[in-house]
């Protein structure tokens, strides 16, 4: 009963940082001080959390470097093997940042700590398995306690649904979508280096694949978007795309996984999930957002400029495949990034010129009718196609903490304006206002051009 609930003490902290230390949440620090104390920003209190105390205040100066560190930011201990310490941490703040990862490994105790407190929790998980397992277990107590629960709001996987949901929007009816795909193309004027975090938990997640479909086939059936036309076609392995200027393989990412649960969410709830006091203005703007997104099939591809790129890229993934089965070829992996990856990855991450040289270009290439009318008709082929473009910077270092940033930001200022609790997709959640601010923070959406297709 509601009335048995303990009351909730008066946070401390708008945001907490936890893992504020690793590869990752240094720079999420970094990118949150931009934001502390700024004119027309709702965040005024900080602090940033870990294992160890020594580390952390060597962060906050790297953090605020040339300056001095904000003298009103606190650091705090916690572990994720210790639930006092969680439970102590998620009762002191409005938001919780995780960056502690993997997730399957470390995420857990983190979500139960804020559902239990009700504190609001982000993180930049790209893994499936924990997200989905996650909404199983603890989407009902967060709805009652009143604290959103909102994964994958890092590189995985807001460019791919706010980028998808750009390009549904662009069909303009009568016309609409049936397939949207992603191709993906990372670059840099120096050597691109990944997040050792990103290939353990693709390690992780291959080698625990069997769990992730036996957990799909207990969870009860959710309804399937109802996509105008046939199904996509298949296409060849390696694809060549003469508009991009690439070729590209299918990536098996977080992306799509995170795009169907939106489009299953908003299924249930064609005009989104009202806020828990929702001003009007932001009702009849929500209300017209979701009502000009489309479903759509999508899926996504990593794309390179060259033959040779392509083949690398295929050369992790054989490896990955194959060793993840076992427990001495995972060994194998996670002791050799470098080696298996062919440099793409590596235990000490990238150079601090490494992270500024990166940029990525995400391309969304629309199939559809242009009219819904011929979507019906035997034999029916797409004859519009629609592109779009999301272009910002490094995707692990700098897009990352934009984005996860940019949620919390929304979290501070628009709660009332949001859904009252629950386990659910970044999509849902900040749909309608987190396109503009990512474009007032580096992050570019770009209509590219609307084709008929020939017959």
């Amino acid at each position: 009963m509601e009335g048995t609930q303990p009351q909730k003490p008066h946070p401390v902290f708008d945001i907490i940082i936890l893992g504020a230390s690793g590869f990752t949440g240094k720079y999420v620090v970094k990118e949150a001080l931009k934001f502390l104390n700024t004119p027309s920003s709702p965040l005024k209190t900080l602090a940033i959390a870990g294992r160890s105390h020594e580390k952390l205040v060597k962060t906050l100066k790297w953090a605020a470097h040339p300056s001095s560190p904000p003298p009103e930011i606190s650091i705090i201990t916690a572990d994720t093997t210790d639930p006092p310490s969680l439970l102590s941490l998620c009762s002191q703040t409005k938001v919780l940042l995780n960056c502690v990862g993997p997730f399957r490994i470390h995420g857990e105790p983190v979500v139960s700590a804020c559902v239990s407190s009700g504190c609001d929790y982000l993180d930049i998980s790209g893994e499936p398995e924990f997200m989905e397992s996650m909404e199983g277990k603890y989407h009902e107590k967060a709805v009652e306690t009143g604290s959103l629960v909102v994964s994958a709001c890092g590189f995985d996987s807001i460019p791919a649904e706010m980028g998808f949901m750009f390009n549904s929007r662009q069909w303009v009816a009568p016309a609409v979508p049936n397939y949207i795909d992603a191709y993906v193309s990372l670059e840099s004027d120096k050597r691109i280096v990944g997040n050792f975090a990103t290939y353990e938990s693709a390690v992780l997640g291959v080698a625990n694949m069997d769990k992730l479909q036996e957990l799909r086939r207990s969870r009860p059936r959710r309804p399937r978007p109802v996509i105008p036309g046939p199904n996509p076609p298949k296409g060849p392995m390696i694809e060549y795309q003469e508009k991009l200027g690439l070729r590209a393989v299918k990536l098996p990412s977080a992306d799509a996984v995170v795009v169907r649960r939106t489009l299953v969410t908003q299924i249930e709830n064609p005009h989104g999930l009202p806020g828990i006091n929702e001003s009007a203005e932001h009702a009849k703007k929500r209300e017209a957002f979701w009502s000009s997104v489309k479903p759509a099939h999508f899926g996504v591809k990593v794309g390179s400029k060259s033959l040779l790129g392509i083949y690398r890229i295929i050369g992790v993934g054989i490896f990955i495949g194959l060793l993840s089965r076992t427990s001495f070829g995972r060994w194998l992996l996670l002791k050799f990034p470098s080696f298996f990856s062919f440099g793409w990855f590596r235990k000490t991450g990238p150079s601090e010129d490494e992270v500024r040289s990166a940029s990525f270009k995400m391309w969304f290439v629309g199939h559809g009718f242009s009219d819904s009318s011929l979507a019906s008709e035997r034999n029916a082929k797409p004859d519009m196609q629609i592109i779009t473009r999301v272009m910002g910077p490094e995707i692990g270092y700098v897009t990352t903490p934009i984005a996860l940033l940019q949620c919390a930001l929304i979290l501070l200022s628009q709660r009332e304006n949001l859904p009252k609790g629950g386990v659910l997709t970044p999509g849902i959640v900040f749909g309608p206002d987190l396109q503009e601010r990512l474009q007032g923070n580096g992050i570019s959406f770009d209509l590219i051009s609307k084709t008929a297709l020939s017959a």
